[in-house]
């Protein structure tokens, strides 16, 4: 009698750990549901139209790309807020060499990256180096970084027409705007395939198994031989080159790149890691969980917006999400 009951407890705590750990899967499924059930009007299921939803799937791809390279910040026990920034930076940067510059396609794009990566490298000397608190750093290169899109664009938008000639940009830029098929956002496949590239990196590469030593215990991980400062100076690279990518990305869907672009994107980046549950406190997480957490936010978002819900609500939803997300991973380390 006592095996059964013994049985029956240890599978009790074995499905209570399947759905802590499923949850954020779990919440996807729901949101889906949900937003498929109230979302229809005059017999049409506006959320489930295929146009939306390929409009969720564009949307989502910026903010999943940057929370890409968040979600490496964030298993080392970082944290980077000036990705925003970065996305204002870059999308005046790229604008500005296509349109005042004369630069191609290509080359514009290359410098713009170059540049990111410079970005990227300050963060990361900045912090250790001068030994520096990862929050602090990257709150003061956020101000620094739209001080000198601000600088570059003289305070206002650059906008992007597309043909040949002075102050034209190159009709190729105009690619990240289509669809394959006239369906599926050429954005979203540039997102998904950067997300296997990094699931990949994250979970079969040496560079991916010191980021989570590093954040699971960074002095054990100095002593096993591990170069830590390489390795973050590294992240902080890679994660202002996919905030660059993302703004590549908005530059070319609204055709302008503008030193105020990118603002509240920092909040999003890490409110989609915090639902696609890696720990803030480091050491755990995946770019599949991100997925998660960034598809969540954008149906949040794109169902707030059919049912006509004030934008400053929807940033309140996100604030409350983050707090949320946060007090669920405490419950499952007391558990």
């Amino acid at each position: 009698m006592s095996k059964k009951i013994v049985l029956a407890s240890n599978n009790k705590k074995k499905m209570k750990a399947m759905i802590k750990q499923m949850q954020s899967v779990i919440a996807l499924v729901i949101i889906f549901v949900v937003a498929s059930t109230i979302c229809i009007k005059d017999g049409r299921n506006n959320f489930l139209d295929i146009r939306n939803l390929m409009n969720v799937l564009r949307a989502v791809s910026e903010n999943g790309i940057i929370a890409i390279g968040m979600t490496i910040i964030l298993i080392l026990g970082d944290i980077d807020l000036s990705v925003g920034s970065v996305v204002g930076l870059i999308s005046t940067g790229c604008a500005y060499l296509m349109v005042k510059s004369g630069l191609g396609f290509v080359p514009a794009i290359l410098v713009s990256l170059g540049i990111g990566a410079l970005f990227g490298l300050f963060n990361g000397l900045c912090i250790t180096k001068l030994r520096l608190q990862a929050f602090i750093v990257t709150l003061a290169s956020m101000n620094i970084a739209r001080g000198l899109a601000r600088f570059w664009a003289n305070g206002i938008g650059i906008p992007l027409a597309y043909g040949k000639g002075e102050g034209m940009a190159p009709p190729a830029f105009e690619v990240l705007q289509m669809r394959l098929w006239g369906i599926i956002p050429v954005p979203a496949i540039i997102f998904i395939v950067l997300l296997i590239v990094f699931q990949i990196i994250l979970s079969k590469t040496r560079f991916g198994r010191q980021v989570y030593a590093i954040g699971g215990n960074k002095n054990a991980a100095y002593l096993s031989g591990i170069k830590v400062d390489r390795i973050k100076i590294y992240a902080f690279m890679i994660c202002a080159m996919l905030s660059s990518v993302a703004a590549i990305i908005h530059a070319a869907q609204i055709s302008k790149g503008g030193p105020n672009e990118g603002q509240g994107y920092a909040l999003n980046a890490v409110a989609a890691c915090a639902i696609g549950a890696p720990s803030l406190a480091g050491g755990k997480g995946t770019a599949f969980g991100t997925l998660i957490g960034a598809l969540i936010l954008g149906m949040l978002d794109n169902v707030l917006g059919l049912k006509g819900v004030n934008s400053n609500l929807q940033l309140m939803v996100k604030g409350f999400l983050i707090i949320i997300a946060v007090f669920m991973q405490a419950d499952k380390v007391n558990d």
